[in-house]
This record gives C-alpha cells, structure tokens and sequence, in this order.
C-alpha cells in the first residue's frame, strides 16, 4: 500500500475505504469462524466428537508438547493467570488424565504431568479433530492448507502479542 508523505501509517484517501471494507471483511469472517467454531467446538467427528473442551485439549495438549510443568508456567505459556489454570487442571486431575508430581530438582513443588491415560485420550481427541480437518479441507490442495495454516498461525500470534500489549498496559484510561 502506498504512504503518504506526512504519516507513512496512514492510508490515502482512495485507499481508506477499500482497507475499511476488507477489514470489515475480516473482522465479519472471524466472527462467524468464532461462532461456527463454538458451534462444532471443532471437536471432530465419530465417537469422540465435543468429548473434550477447548480449555482441556489445550492444556493436555500444552503437557504433552512441553512436558510436566508447574501451574505458574502452564499459565504463563498459555497466557491465563494461575487460578484459571488451577481451576481447570481439577476436574483432569479427578479424571485420571493428569498426575500432580514431585518436581524432579525440588521435592517440594509440584509439577503437572499428562498421565498415560490422559495422553491416550488427547490422541484419539487428536484423531478425530484431524478427520474432522482432512473433511473441512477436502479439495484444497497441500499448499493450500500450509498456507491456511501458516496465515492462522500468524493471526493467533498477533492477537496474542495484541492481548499481551494490552493486559501489560493495565486498564485503559
């Protein structure tokens, strides 16, 4: 897009309502994502479709990527606060998919790891979110969906450096 002398930030005036209208576009196209997402709770398909919630998946998901951790570093990568994780770690604990164990340098800390049975229910999860993919994407090409993936990649990452910026600023004035 080409920049005015004064602000190279600022759209021209030809330009301002046709960036309007595809950020309009953008934002309208997010939001039935959201809404289509939450709706299928993108949980895949067969049996194990919406047995699990995002908040689970994710955190099972976070243990077995990274390994057993402590709640402040769970929070911290997931970018919740403590409690929230706490609260939500609770009913996996009860379920016999995470083990709360002794932190392996310190005895008396507790790190959080995904239990055998927690890992075996995160990869039938896993498999059927991955049907649900393959079906969602059918008839796209391979570059396709790498480019889908990495462009949604890069937009959670923006939004989480945004949402980051914005917790770290404090409440607005």
């Amino acid at each position: 897009m080409p920049s005015t002398p004064a602000n190279s930030d600022l759209p021209t005036a030809a330009e301002a309502p046709a960036e309007a209208g595809l950020l309009d576009s953008l934002q309208h196209q997010v939001a039935v994502f959201a809404r289509r997402a939450e709706q299928t709770r993108l949980g895949g398909v067969g049996q194990a479709r919406n047995s699990m919630d995002r908040a689970a998946y994710l955190l099972l998901n976070r243990l077995d990527l990274e390994g057993p951790m402590g709640v402040k570093a769970l929070a911290c990568g997931m970018g919740i606060d403590s409690s929230t994780v706490t609260r939500q770690v609770a009913p996996l604990v009860d379920g016999g998919l995470v083990k709360r164990t002794s932190h392996p340098e310190d005895g008396r800390a507790v790190v959080l790891a995904l239990s055998p049975s927690g890992l075996a229910r995160l990869e039938e999860v896993r498999s059927s979110r991955r049907e649900l993919m393959a079906r969602v994407t059918d008839g796209w090409t391979e570059d396709e969906r790498v480019s889908f993936t990495s462009l949604l990649t890069r937009f959670n990452g923006s939004l989480s450096e945004l949402m980051g910026a914005a917790s770290e600023a404090g409440p607005a004035s």
